[in-house]
């Protein structure tokens, strides 16, 4: 199919880099090694904690998958079809991630309570080593994604994924050595309750932020009655109605509204400045429709 013009693809494209996506492919090799080992190290010692927390990265090597292979697709052209290209599969790409993980969680507190139940032997020491390892590699990935979460929710849905492996690695270097230490296996349950809390944690807000955006709420950080006053106090606007204010994808912001002008004439230059003042705001992506009178579709 035709790809659109590049000036019309050109404001609805989201900030995706090539160097995102290598780093996603950087951090999914890492991912898929700690994996590999935790599963094979959690065998030969017998640890309940390592053999499910390779559980939990082999889902996450498919999360951080997915999330990769949405950056490429996402980066491809509008169409006269897809006047939006397919920006949007970044959302819910990190839809379906929170919701992988908000499951992981509630699967790493079922299985603690068993544990808690019929606690098991493990070898302290190789359960150790491994998960040492697991850690540095899964707080290197973490390192590597840091900077471009706060821009993506794709990205930050991997990113949450690696601080999720980073903290049961890190639960496991804890429960062992409360176990080398007490002989006490009950540390490893005790431990994953509390992480698990956590990663519920960021999963909801991941899951609720994905959920507005499909739902084109106003953003969080934007108030619609701002948006409204700084329009409707430029000379010559009479009156504002039919304001929407929306997230395309991450970082790309989207308004759209009718104003009452007194004078046609001045369209243009009403236009301009309300251009001017939504970028004030943040908002690069703006549609407006001038009326004499009010009308409504």
């Amino acid at each position: 199919m035709t790809a659109l013009p590049v000036e019309v693809q050109c404001a609805h494209r989201a900030p995706l880099r090539r160097e995102t996506r290598r780093q996603l492919g950087l951090v999914l090799a890492l991912t898929a090694a700690v994996t590999v080992a935790e599963a094979i190290g959690g065998y030969l010692s017998h640890s309940l904690a390592l053999l499910a927390d390779a559980g939990h990265m082999l889902a996450d090597v498919g999360a951080i998958s997915l999330s990769l292979v949405v950056a490429h697709l996402a980066d491809r052209p509008a169409t006269p079809r897809r006047s939006y290209g397919l920006l949007r599969l970044e959302i819910l790409a990190a839809l379906v991630n929170g919701a992988t993980l908000i499951v992981i969680a509630l699967g790493i507190a079922a299985e603690a309570y068993r544990r808690l139940r019929t606690p098991s032997e493990v070898h302290a020491m190789l359960m150790m080593g491994v998960a040492v390892a697991g850690l540095a590699a899964n707080i290197a990935g973490a390192a590597i994604l840091h900077h471009g979460h706060e821009h993506s929710l794709n990205v930050r849905g991997a990113y949450l994924h690696v601080l999720s492996d980073a903290l049961g690695s890190l639960g496991a270097v804890v429960a062992a050595a409360i176990i080398m230490v007490t002989r006490q296996p009950l540390a490893d349950p005790v431990i994953s309750v509390l992480i698990a809390l956590l990663i519920l944690h960021g999963a909801w807000q991941l899951t609720r932020e994905s959920v507005d955006i499909l739902l084109e709420a106003t953003p969080g950080h934007i108030s619609l009655q701002d948006v409204h006053d700084r329009i409707a106090s430029l000379p010559g606007v009479r009156s504002v109605h039919d304001l929407h204010v929306w997230t395309l994808t991450s970082g790309v912001v989207a308004m759209s509204g009718h104003l009452v002008v007194t004078n046609p004439a001045d369209n243009q230059g009403i236009l301009e400045a309300v251009q001017s003042r939504m970028r004030e705001l943040g908002v690069h992506h703006v549609t407006v429709q001038m009326e004499r009178d009010p009308t409504c579709a």
